[in-house]
C-alpha cells in the first residue's frame, strides 16, 4: 500500500510545474474564494518533494498565515455546547486555518528532520518555524511551538549537530529564546527520567528491555548537554544597556513554563499588564537555569558526558545556579564513585565547601583515599593536586591528618614517577610549612618515638579516644627499622602517622629502590625539607 502510494506521489510530482505552484500561491494570496488552494500547497511540504517544490509552497503558505495567526484559536480550545459562537461560520472557518497551520507546523518538522532534505532546507524550514514562534501568539513568544521543535530535535534517531549548531548560532543570543530553551530543557529532562525509571522497572519484573533503550536514552542525553553546554550565560552575552529578544513581548502565563497556558488563551485581552520585558525575564533566567541543570544532572549520564559535565561544572554551572548547594547531592555521589570521577568531582565539592558553605564530613578520608600511584598518571592530574595543596592549607587541619598526607605521599614518592615525585616534595614542603606541629616528623631520629612525642596523641590518649594511640602508649615505639604508620590504612585517623620520621630509610630499603635513585630522592628531600626555608609556591603542571 506505501509503494503504491509512493508511486502516485512520485507520478504527482512529476506532471506537476512549479509554475503551476506559483500560480496556486498567487491566487491564494489574492483572494480567499481561493482558500481550497491551502490543501494543495500543503501536501508539496513533504520530505519526498523536490526541493524546489518545498521552498514554493512554503513562501505561499508563510506569506498566507503570517497576518492571521493572531486572529486563530487555539489548537487546543475545543468549542462547548454553550458556546454561541461555534455556529458562526467565520469561527469554523478559522478553526479550519488553525489545523491547517498544525499540518503545516507538522510537515515542516518532518521535512527538518529528514535525512533527506539538504542543509539548505533544512536552515530555511528552521528559520520559518522560528517565525512562526516569533509571531504566532498574537506578538508573543509560542512556547508551544518552540517546545514542539526542541523535542523533535532531541527526539529523532539521526545524531547530525547541524540544526542544533544553526539553532544556537542564530538564536540563542536572544534572551526569550535561552529562556524557553531552559524551560523545554527541563521538561525533556524529567521525562526522560521518569521513562528510565519505568524502564528500569519493566526491566526487572520481565528480564527483557524490549530492544536497545540504553542507546537511544544516550542519543538523547547528548543532544540535550549538547544544547544546554552551547548556551551563552547572561553575564557573558549581553551588554548591560539591554537584551535582545526575539519576540516582541512574552505573556506571563507563557513566561512560567506551564503548557497548559495555552487554554486560557481567549483571557490574554484581560492580561496585558503581565507583559514581560528582556530586564524582568534576566531576573528568572537563574531560576530556569537551577531547574533544567538539575533535572540534566538526575538523568543516567553516559561516562563520557559524565566526565565532560564534571570538568566544566565549576565555571560553565556553579556560579550561574541560584543555590548552588543543590549541586551537593550531585557532587557528593560522583565523589563517591572513585577513581578518575572523584577527581574531577572535586573541583566543584571543594568550592561548594569554601564558598558556599557546604559541610562534607567524610571529605578528608575520600581525599586520603584517592592518593595511589595511578593518580600520577591521571589526566587531570595537575588540577587535582592543585586542590589537594588547596584542601590542605587551612591552619586548623588536625596534625594527625596533616602528617598522614605527608607520610602517604612520601611513601607514594619512590613508587611514582620523577615528574611525579618531585610534586610530592613540594606538597610536603608546604604541609611541614603550614603546620608546624608535625615538624616532629622531620626532626625526630630514626631510633623509634613513644606516644609521648606526639602531643596530639597523647591527648587522645588522655581522652580515650584513640583505641589504637592507648594500646601503643602501653609500650614504646623504639624497635629500629620498624614503621607503625599504616600505609594500606584507608581512616588516616588509624594510620599511627605521628609516629617515627617522615621517611625512614627502613622503608625505601624494604622497597628496594636502587641506591642511585634512593641517593637522588633522598637528597632532594633533604634540601627541600632541610635547607629551604623560603614560602616558596610550588607549581604542579609537570
Amino acid at each position: 500500500m506505501a509503494s503504491i502510494l509512493s508511486k502516485k506521489q512520485k507520478q504527482k510530482h512529476k506532471s506537476t510545474k512549479l509554475s503551476d505552484l506559483k500560480t496556486l500561491g498567487h491566487d491564494l494570496l489574492s483572494s480567499r474564494a481561493h482558500v481550497n488552494n491551502l490543501p494543495k500547497l500543503l501536501y508539496f511540504v513533504s520530505p519526498t518533494s523536490p526541493p524546489q517544490f518545498v521552498l514554493e509552497s512554503l513562501l505561499s503558505l508563510q506569506a498566507f498565515f503570517t497576518p492571521l495567526l493572531p486572529d486563530l484559536p487555539s489548537s487546543s480550545s475545543k468549542p462547548s455546547a454553550s458556546n454561541a459562537s461555534q455556529d458562526d461560520p467565520d469561527f469554523i472557518y478559522r478553526t479550519w486555518l488553525r489545523s491547517k497551520f498544525d499540518e503545516l507546523v507538522e510537515s515542516l518538522i518532518q521535512v527538518l528532520l529528514s535525512p533527506q532534505s539538504d542543509e539548505t532546507l533544512k536552515e530555511v524550514v528552521l528559520d520559518t518555524l522560528m517565525e512562526f514562534v516569533k509571531s504566532g501568539n498574537g506578538g508573543r513568544f509560542h512556547s508551544a511551538i518552540y517546545h514542539r521543535l526542541l523535542r523533535s530535535i532531541v527526539y529523532s534517531t539521526t545524531p547530525d549537530n547541524f540544526l542544533l549548531d544553526v539553532l544556537a548560532s542564530k538564536y540563542f543570543k536572544y534572551i526569550d529564546v535561552r529562556y524557553f530553551t531552559y524551560i523545554s530543557l527541563e521538561k525533556l529532562s524529567r521525562v526522560l527520567d521518569a521513562k528510565d525509571i519505568s524502564d528500569d522497572r519493566n526491566l526487572n519484573t520481565d528480564g527483557n528491555d524490549g530492544g536497545h533503550p540504553r542507546e537511544s536514552m544516550d542519543l538523547l542525553i547528548r543532544k540535550i548537554h549538547y544544547i544546554m553546554s552551547h548556551i551563552p550565560s547572561v553575564e557573558a552575552s549581553v551588554e548591560k544597556t539591554g537584551y535582545d529578544m526575539w519576540s516582541g513581548s512574552g505573556d506571563d502565563e507563557d513566561i512560567s513554563g506551564n503548557l497548559k497556558a495555552e487554554n486560557k488563551q481567549h483571557m490574554t485581552e484581560k492580561h496585558n499588564d503581565k507583559v514581560l520585558t528582556a530586564a524582568s525575564i534576566a531576573k528568572k533566567m537563574k531560576l530556569k537555569f537551577t531547574k533544567a541543570w538539575l533535572s540534566f544532572l538526575r538523568l543516567p549520564l553516559p561516562l563520557d558526558v559524565y566526565k565532560e559535565v564534571l570538568a566544566t561544572l565549576h565555571q560553565a554551572v556553579i556560579p550561574h545556579l541560584s543555590n548552588p548547594v543543590l549541586l551537593c547531592d550531585f557532587l557528593t555521589r560522583s565523589y563517591d564513585i572513585g577513581g578518575v570521577i572523584s577527581v574531577m568531582a572535586l573541583s566543584g565539592l571543594f568550592i561548594l565547601m569554601t564558598q558556599y558553605g557546604l559541610e562534607y564530613p567524610n571529605f578528608y578520608e575520600k581525599l586520603y583515599a584517592l592518593l595511589v600511584p595511578s593518580i600520577f598518571m591521571a589526566k587531570h592530574r595537575s588540577k587535582f593536586f592543585q586542590l589537594v595543596d588547596a584542601c590542605l592549607k587551612s591552619p586548623l587541619l588536625p596534625a594527625y591528618l596533616a602528617a598522614a598526607f605527608a607520610k602517604k605521599l612520601s611513601r607514594l614518592s619512590i613508587s611514582v614517577p620523577p615528574s611525579g615525585a618531585l610534586v610530592i616534595i613540594a606538597l610536603v614542603h608546604n604541609l611541614l610549612r603550614r603546620h608546624p606541629s608535625i615538624n616532629c616528623l622531620v626532626n625526630r631520629g630514626g631510633g623509634g618515638a613513644t606516644v609521648k612525642d606526639d602531643p596530639e596523641t597523647e591527648q587522645r590518649v588522655a581522652d580515650g579516644v584513640d583505641d589504637t594511640a592507648t594500646a601503643s602508649a602501653d609500650k614504646s615505639v623504639k624497635k629500629p627499622g620498624v614503621d607503625p604508620f599504616d600505609n594500606e590504612q584507608s581512616d588516616p585517623i588509624k594510620s599511627n602517622a605521628m609516629s617515627k620520621c617522615l621517611f625512614p630509610l627502613n622503608v625505601i630499603s624494604a622497597c628496594q629502590i636502587p641506591a642511585f635513585h634512593v641517593s637522588h630522592e633522598c637528597g632532594i628531600l633533604a634540601q627541600i625539607l632541610f635547607e629551604s626555608r623560603q614560602h616558596t609556591q610550588y607549581c604542579f603542571n609537570y
